[in-house]
């Protein structure tokens, strides 16, 4: 997979990385990008062994909000048979793994997940790349984590876990600490095979009986901003190495191909947060919330639509300013510095930490001259 295929002709200043299941660890973190959720009962076969899913490089086949609890066995089944025909696929050369999105399965709990993954082969392993656990607490940890790390050791696999925040120990104030305490201590020694963290930002609202509307984003409701606040407190420190993906965008796209020209596209953050309209108001508010999950540290988000793909990992790239100040840093002894373009900062300490995320972030969705061209690479102009 490579970030932003659809638009072959875009001139980087510095070109993304091929990417696959098997790419290490440190790097594939920051490589999910927008990770598109389906019920597991669609097929997605077609379009992968096609090649036509050149947007969506990261993708969930659900088991448990999308899928009516009557419908788990069918959905496990497609899912198997989907695997099973990529796997063929593979060994016959029509697809290489390259080609073949980051694929995860989010599980409904550990008792479904205990009983699906005993039914898998390691050729099916062999191109899938995970699992998504919903509900996940310090009570369900181990019974998630062993039961993956069994897994791998049953079938020589390399399959990776994706926790997702979302419960009541999470939402309600009074628990949320001492539970972020204990997750964190438990996790810590499946740390090898925790690919990203997630948060499930619709459950939490649920809990409150709130909900963002389409002109404002998650950071305007103050009890999801609060947990989403805390989690990456615990989560992106500098001495761990943890990715915390956004929430998930609730409302679809509406958009139609428009005449760059008459976009202001010159300097997009301010235009999206002055709420000067840019595309129309579900891609403004999308890219809006993008960029203050950007802001917030947390890397890709959740999305529900193909069509959001393009948008949210366009926004991940990285500006040639951002990309010199990160390299000017690292390579920097000590002390403080001038940017190249002279007109902050850098010291070289205290940025370290940021600097390597940005350097890692350009090498999963490359580097752009500035902001003007975020559009350009969205609309292919």
């Amino acid at each position: 997979m490579k970030h932003h295929k659809y638009n072959q002709d875009f001139p980087f200043v510095s070109e993304p990385i091929e990417f696959n299941k098997f790419t290490d660890k440190s790097l594939l973190q920051y490589c999910l990008g927008a990770t598109l959720y389906m019920p597991g009962t669609q097929n997605i076969v077609e379009k992968i062994l096609q090649k036509n899913v050149l947007e969506a490089t990261s993708i969930v086949m659900d088991f448990e909000d999308a899928v009516d609890e009557n419908n788990v066995s069918a959905a496990e089944s497609s899912v198997l048979r989907q695997l099973d025909k990529i796997a063929a696929s593979l060994d016959a050369g029509v697809i290489t793994h390259d080609e073949i999105p980051l694929i995860f399965l989010r599980v409904r709990h550990p008792e479904q997940f205990k009983g699906f993954v005993a039914k898998l082969t390691s050729k099916q392993t062999n191109v899938l790349s995970g699992f998504a656990f919903p509900k996940f607490s310090s009570s369900n940890c181990h019974e998630y984590f062993d039961c993956l790390e069994s897994v791998n050791s049953r079938l020589a696999a390399m399959l990776y876990g994706m926790p997702i925040l979302e419960g009541k120990t999470i939402a309600y104030k009074e628990l949320r600490t001492a539970e972020l305490v204990k997750i964190k201590e438990m996790i810590e020694p499946y740390k090898d095979i925790i690919l990203n963290i997630r948060i499930g930002g619709t459950d939490i609202s649920s809990m409150f009986g709130v909900r963002r509307g389409i002109d404002y984003s998650i950071y305007d409701i103050l009890h999801v901003k609060d947990c989403l606040s805390d989690v990456l407190n615990f989560f992106s420190r500098e001495e761990d190495d943890y990715t915390i993906s956004g929430p998930v965008w609730e409302y679809f796209l509406a958009h139609k191909e428009e005449n760059l020209d008459n976009l202001l596209a010159d300097n997009i953050h301010r235009s999206l947060l002055t709420r000067n309209p840019i595309l129309n108001e579900a891609v403004d508010g999308l890219m809006r919330e993008v960029i203050l999950d950007k802001a917030n540290g947390f890397v890709g988000k959740t999305i529900i639509h193909p069509s959001h793909a393009k948008f949210v990992n366009a926004m991940q790239t990285v500006i040639r300013e951002e990309f010199e100040d990160a390299l000017q840093i690292m390579e920097t002894p000590g002390g403080v510095v001038k940017s190249l373009k002279g007109n902050k900062m850098n010291e070289i300490n205290p940025h370290k930490h940021w600097a390597k995320k940005v350097i890692s972030r350009a090498k999963a969705y490359g580097v752009i001259e500035s902001e003007a061209c975020y559009l350009k690479l969205i609309l292919k102009y």
